[in-house]
């Protein structure tokens, strides 16, 4: 035991202690950070008003078009070959043109620009014609606006969950990010640190300091001291990503507040430059978008989740995930000397882990079906799909079964790896097949 612990704080020191963890641990949440907030000021602070002209030959959608901070929209009553020898000069963005045949042939449409306009702008313009067609077609049948506007509701309704403890809210939407976006975090630490034990491995073997290690310690001992090792450092720097991202979004959200008083400011001058009748409704608009946050909403749904369930069923999935993948990654390093050597023996190793997270769309679909069951109870894809489910709500029977099944999957894998490494450890200069790592599995001593 003294060996392992050796071990381990040796492989943590020199892991934690190395200017690349110190730098990625540091900068990786202001740098995702950043990425988001770019997008977000981006979002808020650039609006790009585009006027479109509207040449209407049926004479049915003049002052139809609701003009927005985005889009401003102008109508003329003039024929489409003067309108086009006018829109170089008018600087219109875009040029409609509505065929007098429109109810007859909806295809008739066309939308010229001196380049090629948004897909939004084409889909917006689309809509208002499809709409305003309906209305026609349903006022024709004898069905008007204010029939049309009484019929359509606006249905949020609640989620409960009924249990024995009694009757509790819960948020589906919450539940499904929370549990794929914690599923999406093992996926990535088996492969981020399952990778480290396998080059650590590798490296102590081609460059023969393993030899020397090996005279002191027992190869099984050396290989559960690495993984462990490894282990501590991916906690570590989980725990100090989530310190500093909490750190990060303080100050984010105080910047972004200020971003949005200088947006109120600029869209108040945008707004002035739109037509009368398009100002009210874009305020409206506005007012709408800035009182309907989303910061309560999502604090809300969060508040339905199972967090202590979900905080200590991350932490064991999350080790149990990476000790039993990490144990088949530094079985692969022991085996071969150069890292082009393990991608034979990479595929078949994660294609569980690749399959769980492929399945974990179908399991949210339906967290407690059969599929989503069994799932969670094999060892190589329970760290995934059950981090998927726990959110919903899941059985504690099912919870505790899964975990044994993981900590017996984990002691099986580690057994099978070190069969493995005792052999591949001191084995240079040859290619090894999947045939000799099996023979590897029987030898004595």
């Amino acid at each position: 035991m003294k060996n392992i612990l050796l071990i381990i704080k040796r492989e943590y020191l020199t892991r934690v202690r190395k200017k690349s963890f110190i730098v990625m641990t540091i900068l990786g949440p202001v740098l995702i950070a950043a990425m988001y907030g770019v997008i977000i000021w981006a979002a808020i602070t650039t609006i790009n008003t585009k006027k479109v002209h509207i040449v209407d030959e049926s004479g049915l959608f003049n002052a139809k078009f609701n003009s927005t901070p985005e889009y401003v929209y102008t109508y003329q009553q003039s024929s489409l070959n003067s309108a086009k020898a006018l829109f170089k000069k008018s600087g219109w963005d875009a040029l409609v043109f509505i065929p007098a045949t429109i109810y007859d042939n909806p295809k008739g449409v066309k939308i010229f620009a001196e380049k090629g306009i948004p897909l939004e702008l084409q889909t917006t313009i689309e809509r208002n014609i499809e709409r305003e067609m309906e209305t026609l077609k349903l006022t024709e049948a004898g069905i008007t606006q204010s029939v049309l506007k009484d019929a359509k509701m606006d249905i949020n309704s609640e989620t409960i969950n009924l249990s024995e403890q009694g009757e509790k809210k819960s948020s589906a939407a919450a539940a499904s990010a929370i549990g794929f976006f914690c599923a999406f975090l093992i996926y990535m630490a088996v492969f981020i640190y399952g990778a480290q034990v396998m080059r650590g491995i590798m490296e102590e073997k081609t460059s023969r300091i393993v030899e020397v290690i090996i005279s002191s310690v027992r190869p099984f001992q050396l290989m559960i001291g690495k993984i462990v090792g490894v282990a501590l450092v991916g906690l570590t720097q989980f725990g100090l990503w989530i310190v500093l991202s909490l750190g990060v979004f303080s100050i984010g959200s105080s910047f972004l507040g200020d971003q949005m008083s200088k947006y109120s400011e600029v869209s108040e001058q945008q707004l002035a430059q739109l037509p009368p009748e398009a100002q009210e409704m874009a305020k409206q608009q506005m007012q709408t978008n800035m009182s309907s946050g989303a910061l309560p909403e999502i604090m809300g749904a969060l508040e339905t989740l199972p967090v202590a369930t979900i905080v200590i069923s991350f932490l064991f999935y999350f080790l149990g995930g990476y000790l039993l993948y990490s144990a088949l990654f530094g079985a692969i390093g022991s085996a071969v000397d150069a890292e082009t050597d393990t991608q034979q023996f990479m595929l078949p190793i994660t294609i569980p882990i690749i399959a769980s997270f492929v399945f974990a769309q179908f399991v949210l679909r339906d967290p407690n079906g059969s599929l989503a069951i069994w799932l969670s109870m094999i060892p190589f894809t329970s760290p995934i799909i059950m981090m998927v489910r726990i959110p919903f709500g899941v059985p504690i029977w099912q919870i505790a079964l899964s975990i044994s099944f993981l900590i017996a999957g984990f002691i099986f894998t580690t057994w099978l790896a070190s069969r493995i490494y005792r052999v591949g450890i001191l084995m240079y200069g040859k290619k090894v097949t999947w045939k000799e790592m099996a023979k590897w599995l029987f030898y004595k001593g």
